[in-house]
């Protein structure tokens, strides 16, 4: 699993949570935990993972001076406290809705990613304060479902004329904030939670953590120099599909 995620974070920008999150929710429901704290902790530790993933993704893409760092700054204000307010509405929000809401939306995204056109050229990203509404908004949704925001930052930076080998860069960076203030706020929620598995700090927890890490980190430089060998349109094709595979497992799941 962790060999999975790492090369789809350095591939696609996406953290790989995508892939952490479900395989720890069955690990876990095999383990016989609480279905009120299974879905927390897998969240919540599929972020803690990404803080590492997302660094070893960072420095392949900067060797290929990928990842546009002004961007980055201008979005990380909103990322943090989106993510960070993910993770405190995490337990309130209906898992049903939000997977309806999440699973509509990326139909949405890969339908324009694989069969959409170029963008306008006139079209370019927003000033400081919509680079704040949307950082809030991804922020929000990753940390909600527990990835490092590719999955909406890609297409939001590519759909403002960002080069998708750029937005796929510049995504894996975004993914760090993303997964350091989601971390940050399922430690604290889950802090004082019952029927959490051993060894858990908060909703993190340590023994999946570390048995992840180790392979993803590895893993991630890999997807890293992928993403710098396939033509544009090939990755913004792949990435479309991507996310069209996982709509439909989020609305049949």
């Amino acid at each position: 699993m962790g060999a999975i995620a790492g090369t789809l974070a350095g591939l696609l920008g996406i953290g790989g949570g995508i892939i952490i999150v479900p395989v720890l929710a069955l690990f876990y429901a095999n383990q016989g935990i609480s279905a009120d704290v299974l879905m927390h902790v897998a969240i919540g530790t599929s972020l803690a993972t990404i803080v590492i993933t997302s660094l070893s993704s960072i420095r392949t893409h900067q060797q290929h001076n990928a990842i546009n760092w002004p961007v980055f700054r201008q979005i990380t204000p909103g990322i943090l406290l989106g993510a960070f307010l993910g993770a405190i509405v995490a337990r309130y929000i209906s898992g049903h809705d939000l997977r309806l809401i999440f699973g509509i939306f990326m139909l949405f995204v890969a339908a324009q990613m694989i069969f959409g056109n170029t963008t306008k050229p006139h079209r370019h990203l927003p000033k400081t304060p919509g680079m704040l509404v949307a950082g809030t908004a991804i922020g929000l949704m990753s940390s909600l479902m527990g990835v490092g925001g590719g999955s909406m930052s890609v297409p939001f930076l590519t759909w403002c004329n960002v080069a998708i080998r750029n937005a796929v860069a510049t995504s894996a960076a975004i993914g760090l904030p993303i997964a350091v203030a989601g971390t940050f706020g399922f430690i604290v929620t889950g802090w004082s939670m019952e029927h959490r598995p051993v060894m858990s700090l908060g909703y993190v927890n340590i023994p999946a953590f570390f048995s992840i890490v180790v392979a993803s980190t590895l893993f991630a430089p890999v997807g890293a120099r992928i993403t710098h060998r396939i033509p544009p349109q090939r990755l913004r094709q792949f990435f479309g599909l991507f996310l069209l595979i996982l709509s439909i497992k989020v609305l049949y799941r």
